[in-house]
């Protein structure tokens, strides 16, 4: 079986970026230096520069969202002093920050292409453009009524309405999607066009499969028919599907959140999907509000081919941190619960972990997500599996009508094909984890150490240290100053003793009586012995400019 090659040049778009604003270089005009960080990794950063105004430029595409950012306002003159330029600038990277705060706007093109321009300057939209042009002219069954960009958050997914070439269907529309293979993707090209077939045919009553598969080189293609409603994000958020992304959520006016007896029917069909999917071997790993459709009361899952592309969630860069969420089918659980969250209250969970329940809650469904979404059970306990969520109480309360045994035979073959595409995946979610584990011993370690107190005991324990050696080898310490000797009239300094060996005694004094010399001494004994010996007498008068008062 022959696998394609790692993927190359292709980043994980789910990963924040942090920018700091680090200084100003005044010219006819100021530019803001921005340190720009991808993740964790303080070596994986770079600079980029920006005027005022491509902030502005960027604020006007945002503003369409209706989220209020406080972009600093503009100045006609003074806008060049030293004081105006430092408060422009804390105002920007206040501006800066709460747009990386917001996640539909972090993950936008316009932010990315903004902060990452050597990653993101390419058209993405025209890419996808020329290979759908490809498959069209392959493929003469359809044709492009129009491109709807930006309705959906991945960068690297673009979505188009066509209609069939056939006059009798004149009015059948098709979602048409184009999307590009992931940094974890490395399956053959020819096991993945049969898979995806496989899917064409899958039987479900809770999941949406598409009806028409292709797949070259650099990404797959699939079809599905165009529902007026749109997604269940478009129902809570009463919005157009067509319309982009930052209209229909940056912030609605009239979101709706789901009644109790729906969070039961709907939650019950999607745990029944994903079990069905689980049983079957496919990661998806893919689950929110975008990829569920609404059919009347019936709940249906998207894009179920996803997690075959190597491509990460949208929800990945919340779970990195958690040491209990490393399979696919954890997963499914953790985002299961911020999809209950979400047709609760109307709104994604901004958090990775849910502090306070909202008042509405119904008790059963308030232990459900303090079981998934606390910080004990994500790090520590654990979460429930899929069949654990189906035996609880509020979901075994619903009875979902009977129906055909669900169909998708895949050959023992391509199981493990897909196995393997599922360990790859978990594998670098493990990797990461393991990094970031490491970033923060070292940053807790360097924290520690630069703080004020520990420097103080690092103080306290040289100073013991020296203290010790002293006791324990005097000759390894400094000698203490020499006291003082009597003063002179010129104040004149002691001559050192004298280092060449003494002149042979004179008659006269060989004959004296011989005294005992002084034990030859090292270091401070040597020093001392000089010190003891000096005799003023034995100094020699020199001659000075004033003769009344010699000099010794």
């Amino acid at each position: 079986m022959a696998v394609s090659p790692k993927r190359k040049g292709i980043i994980d778009d789910t990963t924040p970026l942090i920018c700091n604003i680090e200084g100003v270089v005044k010219k006819e005009y100021v530019d803001y230096l921005m340190r720009v960080q991808r993740g964790i990794n303080p070596d994986n950063s770079w600079q980029v520069s920006h005027r005022y105004r491509d902030f502005v430029t960027m604020h006007s595409s945002l503003e369409t969202s209706g989220i209020e950012l406080p972009l600093p306002p503009k100045k006609v003159f003074g806008n060049m002093d030293t004081a105006f330029i430092a408060e422009r600038q804390q105002g920007l990277q206040n501006y800066i920050n709460l747009v990386l705060a917001n996640p539909l706007l972090a993950r936008h093109i316009l932010v990315k292409r903004f902060l990452d321009p050597n990653n993101y300057l390419c058209d993405f939209q025209e890419k996808a453009m020329q290979n759908v042009a490809m498959f069209l002219r392959s493929v003469p069954n359809w044709e492009i009524v129009e491109s709807l960009p930006d309705i959906g958050w991945r960068i690297r997914k673009q979505f188009f309405l066509i209609k069939p070439t056939d006059p009798t269907m004149k009015d059948v529309r098709n979602i048409l999607t184009w999307t590009s293979y992931g940094q974890d993707f490395q399956m053959d090209e020819k096991d993945l066009d049969v898979i995806l077939k496989l899917l064409t045919s899958l039987q479900h009553p809770y999941i949406y499969p598409p009806s028409f598969t292709s797949c070259n080189s650099e990404g797959v293609i699939t079809v599905r028919n165009f529902l007026p409603n749109g997604t269940l994000r478009d129902c809570l958020c009463n919005a157009k599907p067509k319309l982009s992304q930052l209209r229909k959520y940056g912030n609605p006016k009239n979101r709706g959140a789901l009644h109790e007896q729906h969070i039961q029917l709907f939650g019950r069909q999607i745990l029944e999907a994903l079990r069905f999917l689980h049983e079957k071997g496919i990661p998806y790993g893919h689950l929110h509000s975008g990829n569920i459709v609404l059919d009347g009361n019936v709940c249906r899952l998207l894009d179920i081919e996803t997690g075959l592309l190597g491509v990460p969630p949208i929800n990945r860069h919340r779970y990195v941190p958690m040491k209990k969420i490393q399979e696919k089918e954890t997963q499914d659980v953790y985002c299961f619960a911020h999809l209950l969250y979400e047709m609760l209250c109307g709104e994604p969970l901004r958090s990775s972990f849910l502090k306070d329940v909202p008042q509405n809650c119904p008790s059963q469904l308030k232990s459900i997500l303090l079981s998934i979404l606390s910080d004990e059970a994500c790090n520590k306990s654990g979460l429930p599996t899929v069949a654990d969520l189906l035996a609880n109480p509020f979901f075994t309360a619903i009875d979902l009508p009977s129906i055909d045994k669900p169909q998708l035979k895949i050959p023992s073959k391509l199981k493990e094909v897909v196995k393997a595409t599922k360990e790859r995946s978990e594998a670098r979610l493990k990797e990461d984890q393991k990094l970031l584990r490491h970033f923060r011993r070292a940053s807790k370690a360097h924290a520690y150490h630069m703080s004020e107190e520990e420097k103080k005991k690092r103080k306290k324990s040289v100073k013991k240290l020296q203290k010790e050696a002293s006791i324990t080898d005097p000759s390894q310490t400094s000698a203490p100053p020499a006291s003082p000797l009597p003063a002179t009239r010129n104040h004149a300094p002691v001559p050192p003793p004298p280092k060449s060996p003494a002149p042979p005694p004179s008659p006269s004094q060989a004959s004296a009586k011989k005294t005992p010399s002084a034990p030859k001494t090292q270091g401070r004994g040597a020093l001392l012995s000089s010190i003891c010996d000096f005799k003023k007498g034995a100094l020699k008068k020199t001659e000075t400019n004033d003769k009344s008062k010699p000099k010794i």
